[in-house]
């Protein structure tokens, strides 16, 4: 399906963000709406990557910017001030997803009642924090996501379905980690699904993973198998629920 893209700003309080937008061409009727949230790193090419790829399934995608001003974290430990400067400040992190939830929902393009996200590590811890919080929408998928809560919802508050795409030998991203976030999307009565991949590392699903492992020392890496497999999961996925 031919498809446009085209960089996008809208405000999140007074914070200027820098998003990354994919649509159908020549839309005579909506489609979906999907919000691709980053890795750590920031809204790079891979994030791009995934939104036109969503797009050409059908789908208006949007890249979110979750630093503002469009910010790349140039190594891991900037990407870890980054990323933990949103999570300790959770008010700010959830108006910047609302922001992009909004801006969205705003495209003529789309359907503002069928409307899900997709989450690459911190981008997954983010997806799963919205369904906690209820917000609207119908489905959402972590991969190689962190399970911990930030906010701890009470039974019947997620109406959300979820899919949680995980490497087993995520080192980052425990099995203890799996079961406890089981546990509680049971407690929750939660309609979720985990789908794990043997030998799969931590962001198994970017191919540029792996050399970043290597030069920077941590367990990290690219995983053909469990990417393509992963993928074609999240394609039945959002097809079925959205």
């Amino acid at each position: 399906m031919p498809i446009e893209s085209a960089r996008v700003e809208y405000s999140a309080g007074s914070t200027v963000m820098k998003s990354f937008i994919s649509k159908p061409q020549k839309a005579e009727f909506a489609f979906p709406g999907v919000l691709v949230f980053p890795e750590w790193w920031g809204l790079t090419e891979y994030l791009e990557l995934r939104t036109k790829q969503l797009a050409e399934l059908g789908y208006v995608a949007m890249a979110v910017d979750m630093y503002g001003e469009g910010k790349i974290a140039s190594d891991p430990a900037e990407a870890g001030s980054l990323m933990n400067g949103v999570l300790s400040k959770m008010e700010d992190g959830e108006a910047r997803v609302l922001a992009a939830m909004d801006f969205l929902k705003s495209q003529t393009e789309v359907d503002a009642n069928r409307l899900g996200a997709i989450g690459y590590c911190f981008g997954g811890a983010i997806v799963l924090h919205a369904a906690r919080k209820g917000w609207p929408l119908r489905a959402v998928a972590s991969f190689h996501g962190a399970l911990g809560a930030n906010h701890q919802a009470e039974s019947g508050d997620v109406h959300t379905k979820i899919l949680v795409c995980h490497g087993e030998a995520d080192a980052m991203v425990t099995a203890e980690n799996v079961q406890e976030f089981s546990g509680e999307m049971d407690r929750l009565g939660a309609d979720y699904v985990i789908k794990t991949y043997p030998d799969a590392l931590h962001g198994f699903t970017n191919p540029a993973t792996t050399a970043l492992g290597q030069k920077y020392g941590i367990p990290v890496g690219y995983n053909e198998s469990a990417d393509r497999q992963s993928w074609e999961e999240l394609k039945d996925f959002l097809s079925e629920h959205l």
